[in-house]
């Protein structure tokens, strides 16, 4: 057995850009329910970059995958947040290298001349909250599919 191919879809690899609210909801949709380990987490404080390397359930992929009959895929994609000024964390802890995260939503909320507190919210009652200057974030996906190791859809109790 191999892995999926973006060939097979005849799709691309996405790249998506936001720079205000509606534009990180998508993202957010897209990236629910992606895991990481917390060693990909990076920020990068002289070029003011925060950045995650997830690994995302392709969920614009979830029906046709359902109706070929064929296996559910994720993707390795970075998630890139420019004019980062400040990087916070709750309910992590930092010093577990081995810690695997699972993302759960992305929300901005606007401050003064632009600014705002972008908050990623983690299963488990975790949080990343980043200050910025403005709101510039980017979804690019870095790899071609793989077969989802679960094979299913991920799904969350009520």
């Amino acid at each position: 057995m191999s892995d999926a191919r973006f060939e097979d879809g005849a799709e691309q690899p996405l790249r998506l850009i936001a720079q205000d609210a509606e534009g990180l909801a998508v993202i957010a949709a897209l990236l629910q329910d992606a895991v990481f380990p917390i060693t990909e987490m990076s920020l990068v404080r002289h070029k003011r970059r925060f950045a995650l390397m997830l690994n995302r359930f392709r969920w614009e992929d979830r029906d046709a995958a359902a109706q070929a009959g064929r296996k559910y895929e994720r993707v390795q994609s970075l998630l890139v947040f420019e004019d980062v000024l400040a990087v916070r964390s709750q309910g992590i802890d930092r010093s577990d290298k081995d810690m695997i995260l699972s993302l759960l939503d992305i929300s901005f909320t606007p401050g003064a001349d632009g600014t705002g507190l972008v908050t990623l919210v983690l299963a488990g009652d975790g949080a990343i909250g980043l200050d910025v200057e403005a709101l510039d974030a980017t979804l690019r996906d870095v790899t071609r599919p793989y077969l989802a190791p679960s094979g299913k859809v991920p799904q969350h109790d009520l």
